[in-house]
């Protein structure tokens, strides 16, 4: 029987999993973004390139996300499975046409199984998409009226995946209401519209309508996302 010494683990490897377990712990939520490598080194009390390799080795399980000029932000509290990986990697138009798909579904299911508490979740998010200021702020904010409304589908499935979307979504809708060429101001109004009407839908039980609503707007913005891909 051939036997191999037990090796002691790297400073990398218990730097990675203290980083791991800050994240699991929810102390980091999704989307905030980590302190730089020099504050992390000195937080953890190792050096930068022992930071440097840690954070690699978390973009690489999909639980960190390296955003070029801005940093590293949480992607995911936990390793993504390998599927999920792919998805943020795949072209962003060929997921949002799943993501249509998930959605429509989602607005059916919401309309028949919406509880007061999902409405009350829903108003918020709206309320919260027309204070939102910037690109970031707004895309942010509109992601969130999505994911309450994938919420109140009360489907785990749903959410789940949904959730792996979200990622991959983030940073080409940001480059949508950037570029005014593609996103214009009658766009942006078009489409609080239909969130507006998918939301009335869902208060009043109307899956068609709710159905309606959401194919108008996904559909838009995915006619715009392939603009994006012609133009690049």
């Amino acid at each position: 029987m051939s036997v191999r010494p037990v090796e002691r683990s790297s400073l990398v490897e218990q730097t990675a999993a203290e980083l791991d377990r800050i994240v699991r712990s929810g102390e980091w939520d999704v989307g905030d973004r980590l302190p730089g490598e020099v504050e992390l080194g000195r937080l953890l009390g190792v050096g930068r390139s022992t930071v440097r390799e840690a954070l690699r080795s978390l973009i690489s399980s999909g639980q960190l996300e390296a955003r070029q000029g801005a940093g590293t932000f949480v992607a995911s509290p936990t390793a993504v499975p390998g599927w999920e990986r792919h998805l943020r990697r795949a072209a962003i138009a060929d997921v949002y046409e799943v993501r249509i798909a998930l959605e429509l579904e989602a607005a059916r299911l919401a309309a028949a199984r919406r509880t007061p508490a999902d409405l009350v979740a829903l108003d918020a998010a709206m309320a919260a998409r027309g204070r939102a200021e910037g690109p970031a702020a707004f895309v942010d904010a509109d992601l969130a009226v999505h994911r309450a409304v994938i919420a109140a589908a009360h489907n785990p499935v749903l959410t789940d995946v949904f959730a792996s979307f979200t990622t991959a979504l983030r940073e080409a809708l940001l480059d949508l209401v950037r570029d005014e060429d593609l996103r214009t101001a009658d766009d942006h109004d078009e489409a609080t519209r239909a969130h507006h009407d998918l939301v009335t839908a869902i208060r009043a039980g109307d899956a068609a309508a709710a159905v309606l609503a959401t194919r108008h707007n996904v559909e838009d913005t995915l006619a715009q996302l392939h603009a994006a891909q012609r133009s690049s």
